[in-house]
């Protein structure tokens, strides 16, 4: 069923929160006339935080204007007339507040769709309250919302029982004061005759007597009344702590560890709207109560009856203010983190978010947020509230930022777009720690106030463990110290401690999902694959993945220590794969072409039960990010088949020329393992041939692979050929370019494989 269509059969609140978010930003009407296209249409494709998406955003509000002018445009008769006005009247008030800005359509429009959808499946979870959760909603989420409902009832029992307690100590106080006034009449009977004073004494007597006992059984009531909604009031605090534990505590803390994890490759940690909603319900329901004591504590020093009240008041106050600083402080986050590998002189930037900003009114003096750059240590005793002397680790340009209220989605954030980190102040390393593994962080704060004034917030939030680099050429062993402090952190860890040593499955894991997120491909690392890089890691020999299973890898055999025989460490190989499957292979790995995975022997095993022209892709052992051909043919100096191991390729080569066309040249490649003719899998990546004259009558030059297979002395003592045989390509072509071509020809270059 249509979204709009379950919308318009809310009832009651749920309705009235629909109908508000409506206004001039958005017409209700428009939602209801588009619907069809609005719910159609691709919004959560559009990063709101990307100026780039900006032309799509742009192409939305252009569409919207166009079918509302449609829709315009079809209506007929009297009240297609003015209805006819009224739309067109819509498409000319959006395109004006829209068109400078179509991002904020796009966030407008998100917010809508977003919470019509939570406030229709929040309606269904309480249609059904005996069923399990209702479209995938889960199940903690109706466990929050109807602790929010019994919240919400207690919170209106509460202030029922407030007026009660007001009318009533405004009866009392008005006997109270009539009982002064017939003390005051009693006083001035001196003044008259006895006989008059007698007959007038006796009856102020009678009445004062029975106000007097009437005011003490009222007062005891009063001081009833007070008790009472002061422990109901302990009850509902007691609740609303326990309901912020469970949103702070849990659903924030775990949407942190998603917005860590996607640092990793991990799925999108989801949008902050629900979280949102629920810390607003949150504050709003412990501003109500903080309201509420106050107005107690009011009553109280209006009328003071000597009782356990004023000290429960005192404790009630210190719990509320308690709970709404936790709120808060807890709820100044970090929407978007900065790169956690950061280049110094490079523009980066973040986000920081106030997810009770809206509901509180901060926007109405909106603060200012300042980022700094602090160490490990300084991190450290930040969070022991240690005086750290505002000392920071380096210097950040543009590190200031004013909060913004976005009034269609209530969100107060701020966005840093173009801070730069200046310079950079490191420690004193320990051991064998390089730079790459020294970890900083960026210091959000700000400072505002609440309630008039009531109360003075000093909020701050670190951002995830950054490493700061001056130099390309530091970027992978980095990403090493990001990729194990992402997957390896614990909750409520000291900062930024992680496990020296984790279990291989732990680490095969974090490996799977970044090689997956950086290759953009739903074909991770399979079984066989870890197992390869099992024995690439621990040196090993097995084919068993259980014989790893309960094995350990430590920080130094994963980034530390080179491998046996290598000048290189298990990630910076692993690294060197990924750089060159996303920038060049990304498509072949996609379609199965490439095995990878595989050392020399296994070719061997594989290639040898095949047909002669059989090949398969594996990656060089010996070369970081490079990629040989391993093939089977008959050796030309003996009778006999071998496995013949092209020099790897690397990024510099496919470059110059891809693999699909490198594969096309090598006429004695016939067939992709197992059986795959090679036309079938790389003719359509393959470059079509160019013989036009371009330019002044010159021809683009063709470049070939070519395979002289001579003799063994070409084969270094690994069985791959050796490159001292072969010119150096880009110097081939550096020459070829230098010649004059005045004709068409096609010529062949034989080219290095490295």
């Amino acid at each position: 069923m249509a979204l709009w269509i379950q919308a318009q059969q809310l009832q009651g609140d749920a309705l009235h929160q629909m109908q508000s978010l409506y206004g001039q930003h958005f017409p209700i009407e428009v939602r209801h006339y588009l619907s069809q296209w609005l719910e159609a249409q691709l919004w959560d494709a559009i990063d709101l935080e990307n100026q780039q998406d900006e032309f799509k955003a742009k192409r939305l509000l252009d569409g919207l204007i166009q079918e509302l002018q449609r829709k315009a445009e079809h209506q007929m008769g009297e009240d297609g007339f003015l209805l006819k006005i009224k739309l067109g009247h819509y498409a000319t008030q959006l395109k004006s507040s829209y068109d400078p800005c179509p991002l904020e359509l796009v966030r407008c429009v998100k917010h809508i769709l977003y919470t019509e959808q939570r406030l229709v499946q929040e309606a269904s979870n309480a249609s059904s309250p005996g069923s399990g959760p209702v479209d995938g909603t889960p199940q903690r989420y109706q466990q929050i919302n109807q602790t929010f409902e019994e919240l919400r009832v207690m919170t209106q029992d509460t202030e029922n029982d407030l007026r009660k307690l007001q009318h009533s100590q405004e009866y009392f106080i008005i006997q109270y004061q009539e009982s002064l006034r017939i003390q005051a009449q009693l006083s001035s009977l001196a003044s008259i005759p006895p006989a008059e004073r007698v007959q007038r004494e006796s009856g102020l007597q009678s009445r004062k007597s029975t106000l007097e006992a009437w005011l003490t059984r009222e007062a005891n009531t009063l001081q009833k009344y007070r008790q009472e909604l002061a422990e109901k009031h302990q009850r509902t605090l007691a609740l609303l702590r326990k309901q912020q534990t469970v949103i702070v505590d849990d659903e924030l803390i775990q949407w942190k560890r998603r917005q860590q994890l996607t640092g990793n490759g991990g799925p999108s940690e989801g949008g902050l709207d629900i979280l949102q909603a629920w810390c607003e319900k949150l504050a709003d329901m412990i501003w109500q109560n903080r309201q509420q004591i106050r107005r107690v504590e009011h009553l109280t020093q209006q009328l003071p009856i000597p009782g356990p009240t004023e000290e429960l008041l005192t404790d009630l106050n210190a719990t509320v203010t308690d709970i709404i600083s936790a709120l808060v402080t807890s709820t100044f986050i970090i929407e978007k983190q900065p790169p956690q590998v950061l280049k110094t002189q490079t523009k980066f930037s973040a986000t920081v978010r106030l997810l009770v900003g809206g509901k509180l009114n901060v926007h109405m003096n909106p603060p200012q947020v300042k980022a700094t750059i602090i160490s490990e240590q300084q991190a450290k005793a930040l969070l022991k509230n240690e005086n750290t002397r505002n000392d920071s680790s380096g210097e950040i340009l543009n590190n200031n930022c004013v909060m913004e209220y976005h009034q269609t989605t209530g969100t107060l954030s701020a966005h840093f777009r173009t801070m730069s980190l200046k310079r950079i102040k490191r420690s004193d390393r320990r051991g064998a720690e390089s730079v790459t593994e020294e970890k900083f962080t960026v210091l959000f704060e700000s400072q505002f106030s609440v309630g008039g004034n009531e109360l003075v917030f000093h909020v701050k939030t670190l951002s995830l463990p950054v490493v700061v680099i001056v130099h390309g050429s530091q970027d992978n062993n980095a990403t090493a110290t990001v990729l194990w402090d992402n997957a390896f952190s614990e909750t409520g860890r000291v900062p930024f401690v992680v496990p020296d040593k984790v279990l291989w499955p732990q680490l095969c894991e974090a490996l799977n999902m970044k090689y997956k997120s950086e290759v953009q491909s739903d074909r991770g690392l399979s079984e066989d694959n870890l197992v390869f890089l099992a024995q690439k890691a621990f040196s090993s020999s097995s084919n068993n993945t259980e014989d790893y299973c309960n094995m350990t890898i430590t920080w130094s055999q994963f980034n530390r220590e080179s491998l046996p025989g290598r000048n290189f460490t298990f990630w910076q190989w692993f690294d060197g794969v990924i750089e060159l499957m996303k920038k060049h292979l990304k498509s072949h790995w996609n379609d199965g072409a490439i095995l990878g995975f595989l050392n020399k022997q296994q070719a061997l095993d594989m290639l040898m039960s095949k047909p002669n022209g059989t090949f398969l892709l594996r990656f060089s052992d010996s070369e970081i990010g490079g990629i040989t051909i391993a093939w089977v043919a008959e050796n030309p100096n003996k009778a006999e088949r071998m496995v013949w191991n092209l020099m790897p390729f690397t990024t510099k080569d496919f470059s110059i020329r891809s693999l699909a066309d490198r594969i096309s040249d090598l006429n004695h490649l016939l067939f992709l393992y197992p059986n795959q003719p090679k036309e079938e899998v790389f003719s359509r990546y393959c470059t079509p041939p160019n013989s036009k004259a371009v330019g002044d009558g010159y021809v683009k030059p063709e470049i070939k692979q070519v395979v002289k297979v001579e003799n063994d002395s070409m084969l270094d003592t690994e069985g791959e050929f050796d490159l001292d045989e072969t010119m150096d390509m880009a110097r081939q072509v550096e020459e070829f370019l230098r010649q004059p071509m005045e004709t068409q020809w096609n010529e062949r270059l034989s080219g290095p494989w490295q």
